[in-house]
């Protein structure tokens, strides 16, 4: 089965089966090959997509210095492009290109983090990769380096609020429920961002995105936003 096709993730589970966000057990035993579609929600979507255009506008007028200033560090500490580009999985698996700020040493590669441990799905976020340079650093724990990625948001390719974008590699390795996180556009920041980031463990994360995805509403998307401020201003979390 392809991941990335969206045919390929429709099956014979409903999508709005219940199923319990603790046991994780029950995750491993369901089919790949489940149903990631959601109800319809015209008029939340063409909000959402309305709310997304504005805000993103918006922040990336205001985050143009910063971003400039942060670019022009990373391009002289590195020599490299500061612009990082990576391939992601967006809505219903379809791949597309993320855009960052470089944080990591020239020869690293393009790799956000270090290979997935036996057993786990996403890879490790190691809060002392050496690979990471010292402006890296802080672009990470002020989470400068994803701000990039309000373009994307204005392509339409992620929202404002949403599961993170997962690597294809780590979306072939899903257990079947995990394909739900596919069902609505990835976020720039979302449910497990603002409840610990990289301190919540990948399942727990996983669990935050599902009940993200039944839940959603513009108020939610509001909350989760204005939560997103006091989390990247604690750091709590962000390596």
């Amino acid at each position: 089965m392809q991941p990335t096709r969206a045919r390929g993730l429709a099956g014979t589970r409903s999508a709005h089966e219940p199923v319990s966000l603790s046991d994780t057990s029950a995750w491993q035993r369901e089919p790949r090959a489940i149903s990631v579609r959601e109800e319809p929600h015209a008029l939340y979507d063409g909000s959402k997509r309305g709310l997304d255009v504005l805000a993103a506008f918006g922040l990336a007028v205001l985050a143009l210095p910063i971003v400039a200033i942060a670019a022009v560090a990373v391009a002289l500490s590195t020599r490299q492009n500061p612009i990082l580009v990576q391939r992601r999985a967006g809505y219903l698996g379809r791949e597309f290109s993320m855009l960052k700020l470089r944080t990591m040493r020239p020869g690293s590669g393009d790799e956000p983090s270090l290979p997935p441990l036996p057993g786990e799905v996403f890879v490790v976020k190691a809060p002392d990769d050496p690979r990471v340079t010292a402006v890296g650093r802080i672009l990470r724990r002020t989470s400068v380096d994803e701000l990039p990625q309000l373009l994307n948001v204005l392509a339409g390719q992620m929202s404002l609020v949403g599961p993170r974008p997962a690597l294809p590699e780590e979306v072939a390795r899903y257990p079947g429920a995990w394909y739900r996180r596919l069902a609505v556009k990835p976020g720039l920041t979302g449910l497990w961002q603002v409840s610990g980031r990289s301190t919540i463990s990948p399942r727990r994360r996983v669990a935050l995105d599902i009940i993200y995805i039944r839940r959603r509403s513009l108020v939610f998307d509001c909350a989760i936003l204005a939560r997103t401020f006091a989390a990247t201003i604690s750091m709590r979390g962000a390596w």
